[in-house]
């Protein structure tokens, strides 16, 4: 039996204007993602990774295309709280204690019952806040605030929650304790997750699918096992060359990928990688790869067989 779709985003296309010039952030995107699964989006800085979550959870308007969170638009599952969201920037309300701040969201659309505020305490409980309910972000180390920032997303029990980084001002143990947290939220509460992170080592660990993106488009899209072990396009091969790995013999040297991802103002025709790709031929400068099956749940859009 087919699992039910907890997103399905069809041919977005995102378009920042600007004075001078038109920026196309997200082009043609298609995804569908299973109820339950922990996502993540890799790709270099302003590849349209934030872009695309922003648009999931309706902070961003399409140009073009539809987006669907668990059967409804992207509009009406925002106002039935079917996804809470936390943003790299995300700041707790200074005058508010770690319990009001988690309780914002539930309080915008309705009275805090005596249930409600049970939740709540137990929410906080369950991401290591106990003893902290009635303190102020002041008060609290950055790790904590992150953990009170995730008690705000998910109280509702929403169906989908959106991470876009959550964890970088963070040391690297905070990193990996935030999002194990994360993991057993998703396990507990029967969430989706959706998750920007670049720390790739940790990706592999808790992600079930991995959709890579470069220049606004999604150019592979499989399981962590398909991306880390037998990735297809050139770019995610290059992109796990130039990462290091446990156990990788420490004389072994990374091997960065050529030249600099383009301005998305001004990206080449055909295949955007093409200027930096190894592989290439002469249709790829000519013609634009859409994503093609090359193994179960497996895709990638490149016009060059590389294995």
């Amino acid at each position: 039996m087919e699992a039910k779709k907890l997103i399905e985003v069809k041919n977005v296309s995102i378009t920042y204007m600007t004075k001078k010039e038109s920026i196309p952030a997200l082009k043609d995107v298609n995804l569908d993602i299973p109820e339950r699964r922990f996502v993540s989006f890799i790709g270099p800085s302003g590849c349209g990774k934030t872009t695309l979550l922003k648009a999931i959870g309706n902070i961003l308007e399409p140009t073009t295309g539809e987006i669907a969170v668990n059967g409804h638009s992207a509009q009406e599952a925002r106002e039935k709280r079917e996804f809470g969201i936390v943003f790299q920037d995300s700041v707790l309300l200074p005058w508010r204690t770690a319990f009001d701040n988690a309780k914002l969201l539930m309080e915008v659309t309705k009275n805090i019952s005596a249930e409600d505020k049970q939740t709540i305490l137990d929410v906080l409980k369950l991401v290591g806040l106990e003893g902290f309910e009635d303190a102020y972000p002041r008060e609290l180390s950055g790790g904590m605030k992150q953990r009170a920032m995730i008690a705000m997303a998910i109280c509702c029990h929403p169906a989908l929650l959106i991470a876009d980084e959550p964890t970088t001002a963070l040391d690297v143990t905070l990193q990996l304790q935030i999002l194990r947290l994360i993991h057993r939220l998703k396990v507990k509460f029967s969430m989706g997750i959706l998750f920007i992170s670049h720390d790739l080592g940790v990706v592999k660990e808790i992600a079930d699918q991995i959709s890579v993106i470069y220049a606004g488009k999604i150019v592979e899209k499989g399981s962590a096992h398909d991306i880390y072990e037998n990735p297809m396009h050139p770019y995610t091969i290059g992109l796990m060359a130039s990462v290091p790995q446990l156990d990788q013999d420490v004389k072994q040297k990374l091997v960065p990928i050529q030249g600099q991802p383009p301005n998305l103002a001004f990206v080449p025709e055909g295949c955007a990688f093409h200027p930096r790709c190894n592989y290439a031929i002469e249709r790829c400068q000519k013609e634009t790869p859409q994503l093609v099956s090359v193994g179960t749940n497996h895709e990638k859009a490149c016009w060059v067989d590389v294995k």
